[in-house]
């Protein structure tokens, strides 16, 4: 027996898909199970290829590449590295909660333009805007507060988190 064929069964099992099942109406943000599914492979790994991908979700390999596609260029979905700021060389992050007054937007907007913000959110709550930002180390983030955030006008108070240790971080949620 050629050793081809004793690969294909050894293979794993292509799953089998209804076919009407794939021309449900989606959902209200236009995502349907497969793309839920895909998106759900693709957290799990971003390099996972398209052919892989469609075995394990039952559609042909360019149907997969046409929702990613379709996927990554509506933004539902970015496919990025994901990096360990501590094994970068920064030493320090921080949860910056921040009050303004005045104009939120134009705070945030202010605040998200400085490189080190990796995520800036408007709140409602005790807090305006909460930002969590990555420096190289105290100085630098000391820096950060002083020159960066509280000299933004409408800036009226800063209260910093700092991470102490990180318990747990996933990229997994959204596809339920």
């Amino acid at each position: 027996m050629p050793a081809t064929s004793s690969k294909r069964q050894s293979a794993k099992p292509v799953k089998v898909v209804d076919r009407a099942r794939l021309d449900v109406a989606p959902v209200a943000n236009g995502l349907d199970a497969i793309d839920r599914q895909i998106i759900s492979v693709l957290q799990q790994d971003g390099r996972r290829a398209y052919g892989a991908i469609a075995a394990e979700v039952g559609l042909s390999e360019a149907g997969v590449r046409r929702r990613v596609q379709r996927l990554r260029d509506t933004g539902v979905m970015q496919i990025v590295a994901i990096t360990d700021p501590l094994q970068l060389g920064f030493g320090r992050e921080a949860l910056i909660g921040i009050r303004v007054h005045g104009d939120v937007r134009l705070v945030a907007d202010r605040v998200a333009a400085i490189e080190e913000a990796n995520y800036v959110v408007m709140t409602a709550g005790s807090f305006d805007i909460i930002a969590e930002v990555i420096a190289i180390d105290d100085n630098a983030l000391v820096h950060l507060l002083n020159d960066a955030i509280r000299s933004i006008p409408g800036v009226t108070e800063v209260e910093t988190f700092l991470y102490l240790k990180l318990s747990k971080q996933t990229y997994t949620w959204g596809t339920k």
